[in-house]
């Protein structure tokens, strides 16, 4: 197909503009954010080693691997979260049943006795492993770490609220969260993807995202706030951080995130936080569906996926759909 040449040329200078755009301000958002990583990754390791020498079931799996923390996710520039993965999920059963969205339940399987749990003392009446119950206790374990760990004097617990956040240096909030890797297991209530309408992700990459499973995070959900449920202090969080990430693997998708990011901590950095980092990522995620082609996610298209998305998240701010 022809294209004409002033489009042609436009294109040309669009790509121009966001190339020097991700060298000179993304480029640096990198390197500052991974050299805070290292100085916040320090305090947070020595605390939880000091919490693991408190409580030896809670094993830090904070590690460096190939330059990257594993479980560690970059919410803004100054925040962070730690999912701190546990051991011993063997004898409780996955429960998806769609009662609680965006959460399951870890239930003690069919003959098994509490008493035989690594988790005895967080398992209810009914079975349950409650998220809310461990988050309690490692909050407390956390607390007594802070105060023995050798960087107690720049490191603080911060009160008033029921997730584990700690203050360092007065300068970033890191969220630890307890967790428990699911491989393996896809929820229920997430069998509807891929919609078998959109060729995209490859059926060899959808294969490969539901072996990877979910992680389950014992953290407050958001879509429960307000709701009176029983369950609700068992249930534990679903989140799919890795599989996600492993999606936007191939052609300009992962430079087209950094510079979204980019975008939204300088000019989107507003009061309330009504536009997240995760927002731009699900933008993107919806983007890739729109257009599944490999080719439109070539170097020469990084232009017309940002205007995409960017003409996609004005739509939902006027809607207010974004959660």
């Amino acid at each position: 197909m022809l294209v004409p040449s002033d489009m042609m040329a436009a294109q040309s200078k669009i790509l121009y503009q966001l190339n020097k755009y991700y060298g000179e301000r993304v480029q640096t958002r990198k390197a500052s954010i991974a050299k805070t990583i290292r100085e916040v990754c320090k305090v947070v390791q020595d605390v939880l080693r000091e919490v693991e020498v408190q409580e030896p079931r809670f094993i830090s799996s904070l590690t460096e691997c190939n330059g990257r923390f594993e479980g560690l996710d970059v919410i803004t520039p100054t925040e962070f979260e730690v999912v701190l993965y546990l051991n011993q999920m063997g004898e409780l059963n996955f429960v998806d049943d769609g009662s609680l969205p965006g959460c399951a339940v870890l239930k003690l399987s069919d003959g098994r006795k509490r008493s035989m749990s690594l988790w005895v003392e967080f398992i209810t009446a009914s079975g349950y492993l409650s998220a809310r119950k461990m988050r309690s206790r490692f909050q407390t374990l956390v607390a007594q770490a802070c105060d023995k760990c050798a960087y107690r004097d720049s490191v603080k617990m911060i009160a008033d609220t029921t997730e584990v956040k700690l203050r360092i240096r007065e300068r970033y909030i890191v969220q630890i969260t307890p967790s428990f890797k699911c491989g393996g297991i896809w929820p229920r209530s997430a069998g509807h993807w891929p919609l078998p309408q959109i060729p995209w992700p490859h059926p060899n990459l959808v294969v490969e995202t539901k072996t990877e499973g979910c992680d389950l995070l014992s953290k407050e959900c958001a879509a429960m706030q307000g709701k009176q449920s029983a369950m609700e202090g068992d249930a534990w969080v679903m989140s799919f951080t890795d599989v996600e990430s492993k999606l936007l693997i191939g052609g300009c998708r992962k430079k087209c995130l950094s510079i979204l990011k980019t975008l939204r901590d300088r000019h989107l950095e507003l009061p309330g936080n009504p536009v997240t980092n995760y927002h731009m990522k699900t933008l993107l995620l919806y983007e890739c569906e729109k257009h599944p082609n490999e080719l439109e996610w070539d170097e020469s298209c990084l232009g017309d996926r940002i205007n995409g998305i960017l003409l996609q998240l004005i739509s939902c701010l006027r809607m207010l759909f974004l959660l």
